[in-house]
């Protein structure tokens, strides 16, 4: 991300890093499970074959106390007919008609698909059993002007297990932020075109994402939660998750057209060189031959031209935004597939290792990272585009022999077989975070059978010897491992671009 920041620094105002839209999960853990339904039932004295009246009950009475909460607020309580219906904006209007300032803007209910338990009849066993299935219920947006975060909602589930969704936005939590502390910034929806301390607006973010947010979440919902009016239940409050995480890097240029004259050389790059296991490597991912998810790119227009690229369910996409802003974005909807160092149990016995991420709030420092990481890796495999330059003035100097440590070095013919074989394989994005040794030359370049051949171990290592003679790479210290260099990676994406240029659009 320096590279690219470095390359651009005339032409950029600032840049920050920090949450987008943030989609929090709300379960009771305890009955989110038939086995366990089934202890709470059994705890509150409900037969299987009475589930449905006390389950109607219940959803009518969590319906009435929507409609009463609305009411002793002077708010109004609406039905949707429909779930695809923009509830945000409808709620936007009615909180800029009424000139709200703080406190609750409405109340929405809408039928929605869900997830959820019921009773069900064994053809087998000839007895009522419960299911987790999909159905559809009645949901209730609670939409809340808050003092910090703005416009947010909480979506209550009527029906059991009564699942909780809370939809917050970090770009307003931090405008709000920016206003009590007398900074300037231009906004425009989500998006900061002009901060005037955006290391200050950095700081205000991180301490977003330090945040006790399973405290926060639980103040917030607790008006609106149906423990609050049956504290017979016993049940534990509710167990918070992230279901959607946006983690947003914004570049603000100074000009618009500034970033018009950039940006279609780095959609040309993201959608031409940015290949399968580079989105692996852009995501944290290991590049392993037992790898059998999906992984996708595509282009689309949204705002403005957006690509992204998936990884199964996890994705990061690059758009200009309002103009100019180039945001970097990485979602992820399941942790699962990333990793924590944390205290595991192994065999009985306490120990430290790597194990799955948790969906819980408690990963938040750990999820952070792995966003952040994500937006610079994707950044900084895009410093190597800049405005449009001829290629000559990069592949000459080093199409001439040059002199090191009195010793000469023959000239590198960039475009030919031999040396752009050498440079596709050093510039594979399985080389981006950790560099890249000698034996991983080895096994690319080798036929079978030849990869443990001294010889070729020895003619890899003059290659290595002449591309650091070169400047192009360079070795890390105390170690067996070689980096590409700045020039070194304008050099070999020029030669790689050329070679696979198609002759008609170089002829036009």
């Amino acid at each position: 991300m320096k590279r690219f920041l470095r390359r651009h620094k005339d032409r950029i105002v600032g840049t920050i890093t920090g949450f987008d839209r943030v989609l929090f999960r709300g379960t009771l853990r305890s009955i989110n499970y038939c086995s366990g339904f089934e202890i709470f039932l059994s705890s509150q004295r409900v037969l299987l074959k009475n589930f449905s009246p006390f389950a109607r009950q219940l959803a009518q009475e969590i319906s009435e106390h929507a409609q009463a909460f609305a009411a002793e607020r002077g708010r109004p309580y609406k039905y949707l007919n429909s779930p695809s219906l923009a509830k945000e904006q409808l709620a936007r209007e009615i909180m800029e008609q009424d000139q709200l300032s703080e406190g609750l803007v409405c109340v929405f209910a809408s039928v929605e698909p869900c997830h959820t338990i019921t009773v069900r009849g064994d053809r087998q066993t000839k007895q009522l059993v419960l299911r987790a299935e999909e159905r559809q219920c009645k949901h209730l947006y609670f939409y809340f002007l808050d003092r910090e975060f703005g416009l947010l909602h909480v979506r209550l589930q009527t029906w059991f297990p009564f699942t909780m969704q809370v939809c917050i936005n970090g770009r307003r939590w931090l405008a709000n932020k920016l206003k009590r502390a007398g900074i300037s910034f231009v906004q425009h929806d989500n998006t900061f075109t002009h901060i005037g301390d955006c290391q200050r607006a950095q700081q205000f973010l991180d301490q977003l994402t330090r945040r006790n947010l399973s405290r926060w979440l639980n103040s917030l919902t607790k008006q609106i939660s149906p423990l609050a009016r049956h504290p017979e239940w016993k049940l534990h409050g509710y167990y918070w998750s992230y279901r959607n995480v946006e983690m947003a890097t914004d570049i603000m240029f100074h000009e618009a057209d500034n970033l018009a004259l950039l940006y279609p050389s780095l959609l040309q790059h993201a959608m031409l060189v940015c290949n399968s296991t580079d989105v692996l490597r852009f995501l944290g991912r290991r590049v392993r031959s037992t790898f059998d998810g999906e992984i996708t790119s595509n282009l689309k227009r949204v705002e403005g031209l957006r690509i992204k690229h998936w990884v199964e369910e996890n994705s990061i996409k690059m758009y200009d935004k309002a103009g100019s802003v180039l945001r970097i974005e990485t979602t992820i909807n399941n942790p699962r597939r990333f990793k924590v160092y944390r205290k595991t149990t192994l065999h009985g016995q306490a120990r430290m290792g790597w194990i799955s991420l948790r969906k819980g709030v408690v990963d938040t420092t750990r999820l952070v990272q792995i966003a952040r990481a994500a937006n610079e890796r994707y950044l900084e495999a895009l410093a190597v585009v800049g405005e449009p330059t001829p290629s000559h003035r990069l592949l000459d100097p080093v199409s001439r022999p040059v002199q090191q440590h009195g010793r000469r070095y023959r000239a590198l013919q960039p475009v030919s077989p031999q040396d752009s074989k050498l440079f596709e394989v050093i510039c594979a994005g399985q080389f981006l975070l950790h560099g890249f040794r000698n034996k991983d030359l080895r096994d690319r370049l080798s036929l079978p059978g030849e990869s443990e051949d001294h010889r070729l171990t020895l003619r890899i290592t003059r290659k290595l010897q002449l591309l650091r003679a070169h400047g192009l790479i360079f070795k890390v210290a105390k170690t067996h491992y070689y980096r590409i260099t700045k020039k070194g990676h304008d050099v070999m994406a020029t030669a790689i671009n050329f070679r696979a240029a198609d002759i008609a659009l170089l002829a036009a």
